[in-house]
């Protein structure tokens, strides 16, 4: 198995899902997280017609960005114990919140 092949990345699945392209990542990376988020929240008022209202946004935050965290190291780390160990949690933690935040296990699909 070659470097790439054992590197589950986000962002060829979503270019494979034709969500993005390389244009979008070149303007993605220019924006900062904050941007990011704004943007995205302002993206998704205007959707509802500026009405946010009745979703605790404020309140969602630390589990928003825990699974954006965790999504990034079970797509990046080798195995559960290094993606744990870059968490700073158990292998035990690890699982919990992947299936918590219902995130496919990228390691399934790096032994196939």
């Amino acid at each position: 198995m070659s470097n790439s092949d054992s590197y589950y990345s986000i962002a060829n699945k979503l270019k494979n899902e034709k969500k993005i392209t390389e244009a979008f990542e070149v303007m993605f990376h220019s924006l900062t997280l904050e941007e990011l988020i704004a943007l995205k929240l302002e993206l998704s008022a205007r959707s509802l017609k500026g009405k946010l209202y009745g979703f605790k946004i404020w309140q969602s935050i630390p589990d928003i960005t825990k699974e954006a965290i965790l999504m990034y190291a079970n797509s990046a780390a080798k195995s559960r114990g290094e993606a744990a160990a870059f968490l700073g949690i158990s292998r035990n933690s690890f699982r919990k919140y992947l299936k918590k935040f219902g995130i496919e296990d990228s390691f399934k699909k790096k032994s196939n």
